[in-house]
């Protein structure tokens, strides 16, 4: 793909799925099929889930905390005693979680039908990770990078498979900051997740292009789920953002059943294609169903691309082998 193709494909947005009112009954029979699904005990991630259990997929709860993944599971049962699901570890801020759980998955399974990069952290105080990152790009970005990599010869062994990676409207107020990405000299709560979000849209659209440039049979999508009302901004521990996105402008939000639709759309609709990027199609693509929209233009650029993804190779020792389609790693 060249530079213009990849800069007109990101702004190939404002053009409508198709019918309007796509939600959760339109998704197709998963019977037989199996999602990965990051963050799934809460919010976004439990709504996902719960949609894709409920057409018969086979879903693997990926969570940073077992025993809310099992009550997650439990409370989906109870509704839907036939679900099939499978709660499993993974702390996407420590990379070496995310090779556990990639390990533990490919003992086990010959095939991926789809990932869902969905799980977040949202503006913490200044946190390293486990490897030394700041926390909200490493478990964001840098652990879904590294978890995609890992499992990208299983998702290349199911025809018509998807990675799905969740951003946010935040993404066109995000700067890549590489000379100080651990915030050692300066840092923003807001600032640095906003940084997250824009690497996680940056890293979709760039690993669509490379896809597609191996003739992969893996397709690589974004979605941003609006403005939901979901425990990320309420559980945030900063308190001007608590009292701002989890008290004032609540009663704005629309529920993380909603919320979810762009990336089940994405997921999921047959009409789907690789380098979508679904948002809501309300005003300022705060609610609504799904449709497809735009990325920044600084999410499109190959420069930008082409230096975090080399970067992220590099923090992570996770190095994407397209050719053969098998992850390497030091």
């Amino acid at each position: 793909m060249t530079q213009q193709q990849s800069q007109q494909y990101g702004q190939r947005g404002q053009q409508q799925t198709g019918k309007g009112g796509w939600d959760a009954a339109s998704i197709p029979d998963l019977t037989g099929r199996t999602y990965v699904v990051t963050g799934a005990n809460s919010g976004l991630g439990l709504a996902t889930t719960r949609s894709l259990a409920h057409r018969g997929a086979h879903v693997v709860l990926a969570v940073r905390d077992e025993a809310k993944g099992h009550r997650a599971a439990a409370d989906i049962t109870a509704d839907q005693p036939a679900a099939s699901l499978d709660v499993r570890l993974l702390d996407l801020a420590d990379l070496g979680s995310v090779r556990a759980f990639a390990a533990a998955l490919h003992a086990d399974r010959t095939g991926l039908d789809g990932l869902i990069n969905n799980a977040g952290v949202m503006a913490p105080p200044r946190t390293l990770s486990a490897q030394g990152h700041e926390l909200q790009f490493a478990a964001n970005h840098l652990g879904h990078f590294a978890l995609t990599g890992l499992l990208l010869d299983l998702l290349a062994a199911t025809p018509n498979s998807r990675v799905v990676t969740v951003t946010s409207t935040n993404h066109r107020q995000g700067r890549l900051a590489f000379d100080d990405l651990a915030g050692e000299r300066t840092y923003s709560p807001m600032a640095f997740y906003n940084q997250s979000k824009l690497a996680n849209a940056v890293f979709g659209h760039e690993l669509h292009r490379r896809l597609t440039e191996a003739a992969s049979p893996v397709h690589s999508l974004l979605a941003h789920p609006g403005y939901t009302a979901t425990n990320l901004q309420t559980a945030a521990p900063t308190g001007l953002v608590k009292f701002l996105f989890g008290r004032l402008l609540k009663p704005l939000a629309q529920s993380a059943d909603r919320g979810a639709l762009p990336q089940l759309y994405a997921a999921t609709a047959p009409e789907a294609q690789g380098g979508d990027f679904i948002g809501p199609d309300g005003p300022a693509e705060l609610r609504g169903a799904p449709k497809r929209v735009r990325l920044s233009p600084e999410a499109t650029n190959p420069e930008t691309a082409t230096r975090l993804w080399t970067l992220s190779e590099d923090l992570t020792g996770v190095h994407f082998t397209f050719r053969g389609l098998s992850p390497s790693g030091d």
